[in-house]
């Protein structure tokens, strides 16, 4: 196997059964995003220059509590500039991701990132969650885009009712899987619901992920 890129250190300390297609993916998000996001603004600049960590890293944080089956099908809501779908999609390649923002530019980045790559597992869409109908999905991500009572109830209806779709901790039921920060306890107690609730940094031991979590509601 050829040496692992520098940059993708980070990745490979916490992930050891990367592909060399899936290292070289990884590897292509850097330059990708970088390019893209100087014509279309999706990721701040202090986080571009740390992008494995502030975002491939964050959205991988699922992929080390959850293992998708093969042909589980997974709706990631606001996915802005694709996170934390595209990770996962590499990470997963057998699993299809379909990535929902209402702003067409930001999918236009999802879209040249996932060309640029060859990611070959993710579909877009225009829209707003609550618009979509007649499709369910295995599971709802998200990353910081809304308040949880939002996520419940733009994610349940487009949810199938069966458990299943992954290997791992019983309790990673099909749900929503979202990605928060900060004190969430007030958020919490207003969406009425129980969530699941991991600490990231007792998964990636690294400072940047003090008081980031991820949080999972079953369907």
């Amino acid at each position: 196997m050829e040496s692992t890129p520098q940059k993708l250190e980070l990745i490979v300390k916490y992930f050891a059964d990367f592909s060399e297609l899936q290292l070289k993916q990884l590897a292509l998000l850097d330059p990708l995003y970088t390019e893209w996001n100087a014509k279309i603004n999706v990721i701040s600049r202090k986080d571009i220059d740390a992008i494995y960590l502030h975002h491939i890293l964050h959205s991988l944080s699922i992929a080390a509590i959850v293992d998708f089956e093969k042909g589980t099908n997974v709706i990631d809501i606001g996915c802005g500039g694709g996170f934390p779908g595209i990770p996962l999609a590499i990470f997963f390649p057998d699993v299809k991701f379909h990535l929902v923002d209402s702003i067409a530019k930001k999918l236009k980045v999802v879209e040249a990132v996932c060309e640029g790559a060859g990611i070959l597992n993710i579909t877009t869409q225009q829209t707003r969650a609550e618009d979509i109908k007649n499709r369910k999905f295995d599971y709802a991500i998200s990353r910081a885009v809304a308040p949880l009572k939002d996520l419940l109830k733009w994610s349940m209806p487009l949810l199938k009712k069966q458990a299943g779709n992954a290997s791992g901790p019983d309790s990673i039921r099909n749900g929503l899987i979202s990605l928060k920060g900060g004190d969430l306890a007030q958020e919490i107690f207003e969406s009425g619901a129980r969530p699941k609730m991991m600490p990231i940094r007792k998964i990636f031991p690294e400072e940047y992920f003090e008081e980031k979590y991820i949080l999972h509601v079953a369907r």
